[in-house]
């Protein structure tokens, strides 16, 4: 068997999307997905670069393309060149599961559990509102959710400036003061009115000072979260050293990690308890079991990234790397079930299947995702960026 062409599909069913197929001469074919929220074209066109080393190879040797496509460039790493590599790396494995007519966590080890239990997003613009949507959230079956006051980015968002064209974001302003104020009493509310068997967790997104942040986690201590995600930049990871030491709340981060690179430091010193990566952003299954395989002496346990950026064959992967690992954590869930969800399973039909709490990977051969070409014509990029988050003096800053 040969690669005979790799096409790259960007469409815009929701958002936009970037996934890929590699064809072979004996038929079978492999489906991947490279989404970089604001970034796709620049994916596509580190994917288009790369292809040529893959036609007339054989798809199966999954290690030696990965190796390949990773070291041929001499500048690895970035997350545009590791969203496309991760995007070759699931057509790969997609297409080594068809051949041997076995899903793909068959080939991972077989399953570690029956199912994979996931977490969604609750928010409100006060206490009583967060305590309301968590409540829905429960209802409907989940067992664990993320709680945030004031919308993306938490109640420190102070104001929002308009965007100053179509498709060029505005400004968003935090002050931390009052986010520092605020998230404690949220949580006491939370616990107050949902009780402490209720799994809560919180995404700081990055807006703190490591001496802020460990006041944060120290405060948070008595309600028990799950974790707390991103509480600084993932950049200067010996601040963490810091939190770590103010307090027993868990942390979590690693979404804008690229591969075992940024994971060896926090991992050796066990200044994290969940990591947060996923396959399409670390360059495929290939680095993403490698990662977690490395956490596992470490006692760090998964919680991959599965926010609305990342499209259904992104978290098809992540269900099959992570029903079959040991040290599993939680999956970020997004059901697609938003206004446009019908033009998306056009592009993407049968997603995987969520219940209870619970989200399963296919048991056909493969990932079991598919891309209809023709769907996904009907919906063509459009040009957009993520958004600016700055300090209510207007210092820029990040989300």
């Amino acid at each position: 068997m040969k690669i005979t062409e790799v096409r790259v599909i960007l469409t815009c069913p929701t958002r936009n999307y970037l996934f890929v197929k590699i064809l072979t001469d004996e038929g079978v074919y492999g489906v991947g997905e490279g989404t970089l929220n604001g970034s796709e074209l620049a994916v596509a066109t580190a994917i288009e670069h790369a292809a040529e080393l893959l036609i007339g190879r054989d798809p199966m040797r999954t290690e030696d393309l990965w190796q390949l496509v990773y070291n041929w460039t001499y500048w690895r790493a970035g997350p545009v060149y590791m969203a496309a590599l991760g995007a070759l790396d699931l057509a790969l494995w997609d297409i080594k599961g068809k051949v041997a007519g076995l899903p793909v966590y068959e080939l991972l080890g077989g399953k570690s559990r029956e199912g994979v239990l996931t977490y969604g997003h609750a928010g409100g613009d006060e206490p009583a509102k967060v305590a309301d949507s968590v409540r829905s959230f429960l209802d409907r079956g989940y067992k664990v959710v993320r709680a945030q006051q004031g919308g993306y980015g938490g109640s420190g968002m102070a104001s929002h400036e308009p965007s100053p064209r179509r498709n060029v974001p505005g400004a968003a302003y935090f002050d931390p003061a009052s986010y520092l104020a605020e998230t404690p009493k949220l949580f006491e509310h939370l616990r107050a009115e949902l009780g402490d068997e209720v799994e809560l967790l919180h995404d700081v997104h990055e807006q703190l000072t490591p001496i802020q942040a460990a006041w944060l986690a120290k405060q948070l201590e008595p309600y028990r979260l799950f974790y707390l995600e991103d509480p600084l930049p993932p950049e200067h990871y010996e601040s963490f050293r810091v939190v770590r030491e103010a307090s027993t709340t868990s942390l979590a981060i690693g979404e804008v990690f690229t591969s075992r690179w940024d994971c060896i430091r926090l991992f050796n010193e066990q200044l994290i308890d969940y990591i947060r990566i996923k396959p399409i952003h670390v360059g495929g299954i290939t680095e993403a079991r490698k990662i977690m395989v490395f956490a596992e002496p470490a006692q760090i346990r998964s919680a991959f990234h599965g926010a609305g950026d990342i499209g259904p064959v992104g978290q098809a992967a992540s269900l099959h790397l992570q029903i079959s690992i040991p040290n599993f954590g939680v999956q970020e869930w997004i059901d697609f079930g938003t206004e446009g969800a019908a033009r998306l399973r056009e592009v993407t039909p049968n997603p995987c299947e969520w219940r209870d709490g619970y989200a399963y990977p296919h048991e056909t051969p493969g990932l079991g995702m598919d891309i209809d070409e023709d769907a996904a014509a009907k919906y063509p990029y459009r040009k957009a960026y993520m958004p600016i988050v700055r300090r209510t003096d207007g210092t820029m800053h990040r989300y």
